[in-house]
């Protein structure tokens, strides 16, 4: 096995201690006011986030018209990994895009509320114009775990609403279309992320470095499939090492191939790949245990939904929801190679200030939510009689 020389963990624990006290603060702070008075602020709040995104992206576009910022600019807004994601305001390091999802999740409830919103085709546009500016701010950055969370947000919050099946499905069939044109526009290195799920199979990577046609579609050329290799391909083989070697029970805490003198030989383990020394260390059981959990919160988000009466606090739990599980689904999958390695952190697991602060405020509105379940004689929220449905 191959050692990858990882930071020690001391290096994360104390910082993400931090955090965990400041998520705490904001899972208190969101309970100290009703959630009904964020809607009115909703459009203000995704507002600021996005001209906060337009911002990290202002020395990408100053350096194509051949000038750079100054360097102050250059240490606040950080150039990180190919990315420009993160604000860096003294120890303090934030990544507005996270801050988004429940910015978007508010706003988008807080247009969907009402029926004439989101049952006609030409209604649709709202949630869409609310969605792409987003996505294309973030694209840009590139952060593309929280584009590809943008998407089954939408989805699940416009069928929760109530929007017609038929238009839910043109929409997929015009995504579906349209994914060739965004591939062709893709950086190699965010082709190669997704191709990551193929390139893993020896024999589409045997093909693809015999025949340069299926090497520039996968990869861009030749030479990005090496790289991946030692790169991605890297991080991906031993995180399915790492996995598959904790069998039933796992080694035990800090303990097994992939943790010894105190550091974790395996890259991003603190990070996307976390999940894989979940599984190496408590094996199978572990991860049932972890998903169980994520199940409860699962469960207990959708009947606050289904409880309460008031449209925008159901689709705010049900977005909130969605939120969590894709997090889930997503990070998991990436470790075990069945999906693109995207960054999408693993909720309350993963290191990650700004991933931690947004789940536990997400929670604390969740909670919010729940502790009102307003009493009505009328109809459940949505309901609607579907003989003057158009």
């Amino acid at each position: 096995m191959c050692i990858y020389a990882a930071k020690p963990e001391a290096a994360f624990w104390k910082k993400q201690l931090i955090y965990a006290i400041i998520g705490a603060g904001c899972f208190l702070a969101i309970n100290l006011i009703h959630y009904k008075d964020l809607g009115p602020l909703s459009y203000w709040i995704y507002g600021i986030i996005l001209i906060v995104l337009s911002v990290l992206l202002i020395e990408k576009f100053t350096l194509k018209l051949g000038f750079a910022m100054p360097a102050f600019w250059r240490h606040t807004v950080p150039y990180i990994n190919g990315a420009r994601r993160w604000i860096k305001i003294g120890p303090i390091q934030l990544q507005p895009s996270e801050f988004c999802k429940i910015a978007y999740i508010l706003a988008l409830a807080w247009y969907l509320r009402f029926r004439s919103n989101y049952r006609h085709m030409s209604s649709l546009v709202g949630p869409f114009a609310l969605t792409l500016l987003a996505m294309i701010l973030i694209l840009l950055e590139p952060d593309l775990g929280t584009v590809i969370l943008m998407m089954p947000v939408l989805f699940s919050m416009l069928f929760v609403a109530g929007a017609k099946r038929k238009h839910l499905l043109a929409i997929i069939g015009l995504s579906i279309l349209a994914s060739p044109l965004l591939w062709m526009n893709m950086h190699d290195y965010q082709r190669m992320r997704i191709s990551s799920v193929v390139l893993q199979i020896d024999p589409i990577y045997n093909a693809a470095q015999k025949h340069e046609t299926l090497a520039k579609i996968l990869a861009g050329n030749s030479a990005n499939l090496i790289r991946w290799k030692k790169d991605k391909g890297y991080h991906l083989r031993h995180s399915k090492y790492a996995i598959s070697s904790g069998g039933i029970t796992g080694y035990g805490f800090r303990k097994g191939p992939y943790l010894e003198e105190g550091r974790t030989h395996l890259p991003e383990a603190h990070n996307d790949f976390i999940f894989a020394l979940i599984a190496h260390q408590w094996g199978l059981l572990g991860c049932l245990g972890v998903f169980a959990l994520y199940i409860i919160l699962a469960a207990c988000g959708l009947e606050i939904a289904w409880l309460n009466t008031d449209p925008f606090g159901r689709l705010v739990a049900v977005g909130i929801v969605t939120m969590f599980m894709v997090m889930v689904l997503v990070n998991v999958s990436m470790t075990l190679g069945l999906m693109p390695i995207t960054g999408l952190t693993l909720p309350f697991v993963s290191y990650g200030g700004s991933s931690l602060i947004v789940s536990m405020t997400a929670l604390g509105l969740l909670n919010n939510i729940g502790r009102d379940r307003p009493f009505s004689l009328a109809g459940k929220a949505f309901e609607h009689d579907k003989n003057n449905s158009i």
